[in-house]
């Protein structure tokens, strides 16, 4: 089978996301790191780093999930960024209620603190990173 990709469910925790679902929920993680990150624009590096520390508001094992590859945003334009990533916190939010619902109850308020620590990564939160805040918020209820 050459030149195909064979799509090959991830094990965690006896939990299975296949490469779909897992890169559905790296979309959505990640993604709400750049939306903070672009609403206003800071020190890039340091925000960078405060949503990897707080990734540590996720369990470990979706942890590594998220881990497992890296995923792209830049192919995006700004205008779809905001589109895409709200969507793919939706369909988090209902991969992870359908494979792990005690992993779905926590999911809302641990993406909300990754925003919250990106978005104060500079010392401040400003009335914009607030606004995508509350759009996220938004998108997990």
């Amino acid at each position: 089978m050459r030149g195909r990709r064979v799509q090959s469910p991830r094990l965690i925790g006896m939990i299975f996301y296949s490469d779909d679902e897992s890169r559905t929920l790296r979309k959505a993680v990640f993604g709400v790191m750049v939306l903070v990150s672009h609403a206003d624009p800071g020190p890039v590096i340091q925000e960078r780093y405060a949503g990897l520390r707080a990734l540590t508001n996720l369990s470990p094992e979706l942890r590594v999930v998220l881990h497992a590859a890296r995923v792209d945003l830049s192919a995006l334009p700004e205008a779809e960024l905001e589109e895409v990533v709200l969507d793919a916190l939706r369909s988090s939010l209902k991969i992870l209620a359908a494979k792990d619902p005690a992993e779905a109850a926590g999911f809302p308020q641990a993406i909300e603190a990754i925003c919250h620590e990106v978005a104060a990564a500079d010392g401040q939160v400003a009335e914009v990173e607030e606004a995508v805040i509350a759009k996220v918020r938004e998108a997990l209820s």
